[in-house]
């Protein structure tokens, strides 16, 4: 896989998988816009991109305010002219059980995981429509479709993400724009090193490959989806959960 001469944006890719997804865009010849709300996680991922002899900048865009994200899109446009490779991966949890989450855990969830995927579409499509050329990877999550105890909202959002995958992967092929997903299982990132460790063993034995994945294991699965080689792949859901689900 080849992406010299390619434009990537990478949101929430300050760390854990986001960065391994821009790093190794990267290093296979992208240029990539780096989206992060810290503005320190940013500025360390661009500075390890530019190191590899690409182009990187950086936002701190809030993807579940439109205008914000609308203004990453004009960033992107002004740095590089173009964007062809749009990796949706910012997402948050506030897990609680269903009786006690409030009605704030929900909605900050669904803004960002869902809606914030939407206005990077949005503007994703508009912008790659024009080109004539697009590939469009959202990152969902095994949550959404085995689902997990204290999560309704994590895995709702992200079973919209499948949907909206899969509802856009027939919209917007007309425009030569690919969209597909990957949904990964338990990974090893910052994000579920706040998981007990109880709760970590448990999950371990639930994979049949017994072991944690790591974000270069997603990156590896987004990096192919957004390439040319999977050019007559659109629509699809591409598991990486080291079997948890089949």
């Amino acid at each position: 896989m080849n992406f010299t001469g390619k434009t990537a944006l990478v949101t929430g890719s300050g760390s854990g998988i986001g960065k391994a997804i821009a790093l190794l865009l990267a290093q296979q010849g992208a240029d990539v816009l780096v989206n992060d709300i810290s503005t320190e996680n940013a500025a360390q991922t661009v500075g390890e991109i530019t190191a590899l002899g690409r182009k990187s900048g950086s936002s701190t865009a809030n993807v579940a305010v439109h205008a914000e994200v609308e203004g990453m899109f004009e960033l992107a446009r002004s740095m590089f002219g173009r964007v062809d490779i749009l990796v949706n991966n910012a997402g948050i949890t506030r897990d609680n059980l269903l009786m006690k989450m409030t009605e704030d855990q929900w909605d900050l969830v669904i803004d960002v995981n869902l809606k914030g995927v939407f206005n990077c579409c949005q503007h994703g499509a508009r912008m790659m429509s024009e080109q004539q050329y697009g590939k469009i990877v959202n990152i969902a999550s095994a949550s959404a479709q085995i689902g997990n105890i204290g999560q309704s909202n994590y895995a709702a959002s992200k079973g919209g993400v499948i949907s909206m995958t899969k509802t856009l992967a027939k919209e917007l092929a007309r425009f030569n724009i690919n969209v597909n997903a990957v949904a990964p299982g338990f990974i090893a990132t910052p994000m579920t090193e706040e998981v007990p460790d109880k709760v970590k063993e448990y999950l371990i034995q639930q994979i049949p490959l017994r072991r944690a994945g790591n974000p270069e294991d997603i990156a590896h699965a987004v990096a192919f989806l957004a390439s040319d080689t999977a050019s007559y792949i659109t629509g699809q859901v591409l598991s990486c959960n080291g079997g948890m689900y089949v």
